[in-house]
């Protein structure tokens, strides 16, 4: 014999109930895209931390091999960002992929690139004349320290190759400044901040708190570099930033993704000059 449902089985559940349950799973899901994309660069820190230089550059010396290790740092960010998204379903506009004024993004990357390499040359200055003002340093200790502490861009580039193969020299300017470091990086970023602003809407969905979720997001993208030394930790903290601010304020990846491109791309352009200058001032 059966027995009739009971009148709270026929009642549906209340709509508040139904919205309080997915937004329960909504976050449980957020959290792990937010643990697994945080978790990458400080694991690459990690990793060439241990590794420093003792078994050469990063991106290899020859373009063949330097071919192999984009494609296969691309795979792992690919598989990275893949998991996070299919634990949070994050949308194009969660992730601040629109493209936005037609040919306006590269002239913005453009302009944003000399704008932050001013920026940063103006505050090394500022902290050298602080330094030496206070007598924590002299202009010789201050000099000599950055020499000490350079950023070591041997252990992600070679230099010689760079010099003595064109093809070498032009992937690095192209695939790895605009691609493996501008695009892969700016979508990291996005990913983070997109998990802040979800999972603590309330601290970082203002305009401020995005500016503060840009500042976590610089530490643990300067902490990604620690294969290079500290200095360099410090300088790409404030690069990425800067980059945070710039993705924030136009609400896209793409202006950053330009500019972290074009900066990178000068800068390992200028690098074998760089480093036979400093070699002659040794």
């Amino acid at each position: 014999m059966s027995v009739a449902p009971s009148e709270s089985d026929r009642v549906p559940p209340k709509m508040s109930e139904v919205r309080a349950e997915c937004e329960r799973v909504n976050r449980w899901r957020w959290w792990i895209h937010w643990a697994v994309i945080g978790a990458y660069p400080l694991l690459i820190g990690l990793i060439g931390w241990g590794r420093g230089g003792a078994r050469g550059p990063a991106l290899s010396g020859t373009a063949h091999n330097l071919l192999i290790v984009c494609a296969v740092e691309l795979l792992v960010f690919g598989l990275v960002l893949g998991l996070a998204w299919i634990a949070s379903r994050a949308s194009s506009d969660d992730l601040l992929l629109r493209w936005r004024g037609g040919f306006l993004p590269v002239a913005l990357g453009f302009g944003y690139s000399i704008a932050l390499r001013i920026a940063l040359g103006a505050i090394m200055v500022v902290i050298a004349v602080a330094l030496v003002a206070t007598r924590v340093m002299t202009p010789q200790s201050f000099q000599e320290f950055v020499m000490a502490n350079r950023p070591d861009v041997e252990a992600v580039v070679d230099v010689t190759a760079m010099r003595r193969d064109p093809l070498y020299f032009w992937l690095t300017l192209t695939l790895v400044s605009f691609v493996v470091a501008g695009l892969r990086e700016e979508l990291w970023r996005s990913a983070f901040l997109a998990g802040l602003r979800t999972l603590w809407s309330r601290r970082f969905g203002t305009r401020g708190g995005q500016l503060a979720a840009a500042g976590v997001a610089a530490v643990i993208f300067g902490l990604g570099h620690l294969m290079q030394g500290p200095l360099a930790v410090g300088l790409t903290t404030l690069l990425g930033f800067g980059l945070g601010v710039i993705m924030v304020f136009h609400r896209s990846i793409w202006p950053a993704v330009m500019a972290h491109g074009m900066f990178d791309a000068t800068s390992l352009g200028l690098l074998p000059w760089v480093m036979e200058k400093l070699q002659q001032m040794r």
